[in-house]
C-alpha cells in the first residue's frame, strides 16, 4: 500500500511518470471513492471516507450511565508543587455534578491530599482508575476524565508521532515509577470503547494538546488542523497512518490546556489558585451550556487571550460536525 513506501523506495521511483503510475494503481487498490454506506449499519452510524481509510462512528446521546474520574496532583513539598490542581478537581466536581446530572457516588476523586493511601493519585492508581472508568461500557453512555497536574514530552519510540516526541502526564509518584505516556492511554481509554459511547476528557497539562493521541484535531474555524510538520512524506505517512489506526468507533472528545509545545498556567481566580485551562472551561459553559463545539472553543481561548498565551485544543476520535452543540 502506498502508506508503506519509505524515502528508499521513493528514491529508486526517480521516473515521474512510472511513480504516479504505480501510486495511482495502489490507490485504485486502496479506496473506492464510490463505496456507499453498509446497508445493516443504524440510520445515524455515520461513515467517513478518505483515500486509504475509512472511519465508522455512532455519536453518543449521552442518556445512559455516568461516570467520572478526577485527578488532581499538586506534588506538595517537591521542587515541582503546584497550588490550583486539588481545587480544579473540586470545582469540576461540583459542576458535573450540579450542571451534567453525575452522582457524587459515580466520580472518582484521587488527589494528593487524601489521606486515604488508595485515593493517593500514583502511576499504579491512575491506571486503574482509567481501567476502571471504562470498564463494561456500553452504547450512550457517558465518561468524563479530568487530570489537573505536571504534563510533558518523551522521545517516541514508536514512530507515531511527527514531531518525534510522546506527551505525557506526571502521576505523584513519576520520579520512581515513571510517566504514563500518550500510547498508554489511548490503549486504556480509547481502544476498547464500543460504538456510541462518549468519553470526555479533560487535560489541564503541560504539553496536552494530543496527549491522548486523537486523530483529529480542530481549529477554532470548525476545520481539522493540518501539522505545519506534515510537509514531508514520511510525515504525511505518520498521519494516514493514525488516521487508520488511532480513529475510534465511539465518541472520544477532548479539550487540553494547551498546544503540545506549550506550557498550562497556574492561576489565580477569586482569591484561589486553580488552573487556567480548568476554570475557563467550567465558567464559560455556566455561561451557556448550549454551546456548539466551535463556538466552545473560541469562548475558552477568547476567556484566556489577554492573560496567557497558552492555546487550548479540541480533538476527537472520529470526524466532527463543530456545529453541534457540546454535551456530556
Amino acid at each position: 500500500m502506498i502508506k508503506d513506501l519509505g524515502d528508499d523506495l521513493r528514491a529508486k521511483l526517480k521516473n515521474k511518470e512510472l511513480f504516479t503510475k504505480f501510486k495511482k494503481k495502489l490507490k485504485r487498490v486502496t479506496y473506492n471513492e464510490h463505496s456507499e454506506q453498509p446497508s445493516h449499519l443504524p440510520e445515524n452510524y455515520k461513515l467517513y471516507v478518505k483515500p486509504t481509510q475509512e472511519v465508522k462512528y455512532l455519536k453518543s446521546q449521552c442518556t445512559g450511565r455516568k461516570r467520572a474520574l478526577l485527578i488532581g496532583i499538586n506534588y506538595f513539598h517537591t521542587q515541582y508543587e503546584l497550588k490550583g490542581c486539588i481545587n480544579d478537581v473540586k470545582n469540576i466536581k461540583k459542576f458535573l455534578i450540579d450542571y451534567c446530572n453525575f452522582k457524587e457516588s459515580d466520580i472518582t476523586v484521587l488527589t494528593d491530599d487524601q489521606d486515604d493511601p488508595s485515593k493517593k493519585p500514583t502511576k499504579e492508581h491512575m491506571l486503574e482508575g482509567m481501567r476502571a472508568l471504562v470498564a463494561d461500557a456500553q452504547q450512550h453512555d457517558s465518561y468524563f476524565l479530568h487530570f489537573s497536574g505536571h504534563g510533558g514530552q518523551r522521545v517516541d519510540l514508536d514512530g507515531d508521532e511527527a514531531d518525534g516526541y510522546d506527551e505525557t502526564i506526571m502521576p505523584l509518584d513519576f520520579k520512581t515509577n515513571g510517566e504514563i505516556i500518550d500510547d498508554e492511554m489511548h490503549n486504556i481509554l480509547v481502544d476498547g470503547l464500543p460504538a456510541g459511547c462518549r468519553l470526555t476528557v479533560v487535560f489541564d497539562s503541560c504539553h496536552s494538546g494530543t496527549v491522548l493521541d486523537l486523530p483529529y484535531v480542530y481549529s477554532t474555524h470548525g476545520k481539522v488542523k493540518e501539522s505545519k510538520l506534515s510537509s514531508s512524506f514520511e510525515d504525511k505517512r505518520i498521519r494516514r497512518k493514525n488516521l487508520e489506526t488511532k480513529s475510534s468507533p465511539a465518541d472520544v472528545i477532548m479539550f487540553s490546556g494547551c498546544k503540545d509545545e506549550q506550557t498550562s498556567a497556574d492561576a489565580s481566580e477569586n482569591g484561589a489558585a486553580t488552573g487556567a485551562m480548568s476554570h475557563a472551561l467550567i465558567t464559560t459553559l455556566k455561561h451557556d451550556s448550549t454551546q456548539t463545539y466551535q463556538s466552545l472553543l473560541n469562548n475558552i481561548r477568547d476567556f484566556l487571550r489577554d492573560r496567557y498565551s497558552q492555546k487550548p485544543q479540541l480533538s476527537a476520535s472520529h470526524p466532527m460536525d463543530m456545529n453541534e452543540v457540546f454535551k456530556i
